[in-house]
């Protein structure tokens, strides 16, 4: 039930319904019903996008390839560029315009694939004594010693040299000179040493450990098949016989022999023996002086500038550039999982 408005209120005429509409024209256009999206309208909208997504991906991930190929390319450069350098500088230059003092070094271990091994050793000595600017050799040593194989080697070799070139050979110790190094020094004419240095232990050594007791006290048992009775003497988990000992003695003695002959030849009579001169024992280079083992104090700039008489010095020492140790690093390590692969397999001879 509606109660009737007086009269004159606003509203309170009835309204025909012929009348136009005054409210709906007043309404503001903004007020009417937005039309439906574009993105609505379209049924397929959701593949567009998907592969506008999958195209940028894509996009992304080729521009971090050529990024990527763009450093490795970059390092390659570096590495062939460090090469080069490397390479230009182990060169060695074989002819020069003027006389000079030749020297090779011989630092470190004495031994087979080192850079004091007789291959390369003999190899830059022999560059030295041929070229003909050269007036005399210098073996520049700091050495502990070595393979007693390779010293003889480069033993021989300096006392050949020397006969065919008429050159002098003159050995420079630096920190150290022992053992297989001092071998090889014993060839030279002369001998220059620092007060401080370490010179002498002439003496052979052969070492190992032996465990069959701790294994016994563990309970462990070993289990090694020979043919040859004496096969596995040297095995540090198998008992070592007083014949086994003897013949490995004999051995020393013969090679400690060997060297005790190439130093009296090399020294004459400069070398003072006394009781301790081949015990192994070693001396400084003053006390070396003494004994007959160095014969003055002085370094390579004194032997080139007052023995020699030529102070300009080249170096004509061999070694390793990177291209070679990176393949003998490759091929070590490609070797070893092949030997580890055959020995899987495989008995043993060595």
């Amino acid at each position: 039930m509606t109660t009737p408005l007086p009269p004159g209120t606003p509203g309170s005429e009835p309204v025909s319904p012929a009348a136009p509409d005054l409210w709906a024209q007043a309404r503001p256009e903004s007020a009417a019903p937005a039309p439906a999206s574009s993105a609505a309208q379209s049924p397929g909208w959701e593949r567009e996008v998907l592969e506008n997504l999958v195209m940028a991906t894509i996009r992304e991930q080729r521009a971090a390839r050529r990024w990527r190929l763009f450093g490795r390319l970059a390092w390659l450069g570096v590495a062939l560029l460090l090469a080069w350098l490397v390479l230009g500088r182990d060169a060695v230059t074989t002819s020069t315009s003027g006389p000079h003092t030749a020297v090779v070094d011989i630092k470190g271990e004495i031994a087979t694939g080192a850079e004091a091994s007789a291959e390369f050793v003999v190899a830059a000595m022999r560059s030295a004594f041929e070229d003909a600017g050269s007036r005399a050799v210098v073996l520049l040593i700091n050495s502990p010693g070595g393979s007693p194989v390779q010293a003889g080697i480069i033993y021989d070799e300096i006392q050949r040299l020397k006969a065919k070139h008429g050159k002098p050979v003159y050995a420079v110790v630096e920190e150290t000179c022992a053992s297989a190094a001092y071998y090889i020094a014993a060839a030279a004419d002369d001998i220059f040493v620092d007060k401080a240095s370490i010179v002498g232990s002439i003496g052979v050594l052969m070492d190992g450990f032996g465990f069959t007791g701790t294994m016994e006290k563990l309970g462990v048992e070993r289990r090694l098949l020979t043919a040859g009775e004496n096969k596995g003497f040297l095995d540090p988990f198998s008992p070592q016989t007083e014949a086994q000992r003897v013949h490995a003695q004999s051995m020393l003695d013969q090679i400690h022999q060997q060297f005790i002959t190439a130093v009296k030849t090399g020294r004459g009579e400069r070398l003072k023996i006394g009781a301790d001169t081949f015990s192994g024992l070693f001396w400084t280079g003053q006390q070396a002086v003494e004994m007959g083992l160095a014969d003055k104090l002085g370094n390579l700039d004194y032997v080139a500038r007052e023995i020699v008489k030529v102070e300009e010095v080249i170096d004509y020492t061999r070694r390793d550039n990177v291209a070679e140790r990176l393949a003998k690093k490759f091929g070590a390590a490609v070797g070893g999982g092949a030997v580890q692969t055959l020995r899987s397999a495989l008995p043993v001879i060595r």
